[in-house]
């Protein structure tokens, strides 16, 4: 299938689409039931927000058929950013089309021409084996670094 596909910053009109893949995306990869309410206000927050990310969805016809979200992480290290891929979400029907590879390609373009910022990372769930097929596919190396995290406890997930 050979797909016209358009990729750009995704409009503030278009977080109900946003909102739903994540919604999908969290019951696919780690079986969590979402509270829509609280999805709605972290959406809304980055567009409120902008220092916090920036969404961009992949088009094709018009239908969005992709998201993702970039946050921004200092390195002290590196003295610049490194932009965070989170919250990726391919429509069932799009994936093993290379829609995944097209995004990180365009966000791999403006990190090139940024000198404020040093790379791309993301993480993902580590039973999630098929996107680690699709992260190393496209170059990324999954080898460096280990994610450690502690989340509050009266959080649900």
């Amino acid at each position: 299938m050979d797909l016209e596909i358009l990729f750009r910053p995704a409009l503030e009109e278009e977080k109900k689409t946003i909102i739903k893949f994540q919604m999908l995306m969290a019951q696919e990869t780690e079986q969590l039931v979402l509270d829509p309410q609280k999805i709605e206000q972290g959406v809304s927050a980055v567009f409120d927000h902008p220092s916090r990310g920036k969404y961009y969805v992949a088009t094709h016809e018009s239908e969005i058929i992709a998201c993702l979200l970039t946050t921004y992480e200092w390195s002290d290290w590196r003295n610049a950013m490194v932009w965070w891929l989170q919250s990726v979400y391919v429509w069932p029907e799009y994936r093993r089309h290379g829609i995944f590879r097209l995004m990180y390609e365009k966000i791999r373009e403006q990190v090139m021409q940024l000198p404020e910022v040093s790379g791309i990372r993301l993480y993902m769930h580590h039973t999630n084996r098929r996107a680690a097929n699709v992260y190393n596919a496209v170059g990324m190396d999954g080898e460096n670094y280990k994610m450690f995290e502690w989340i509050k406890p009266d959080l649900p997930y």
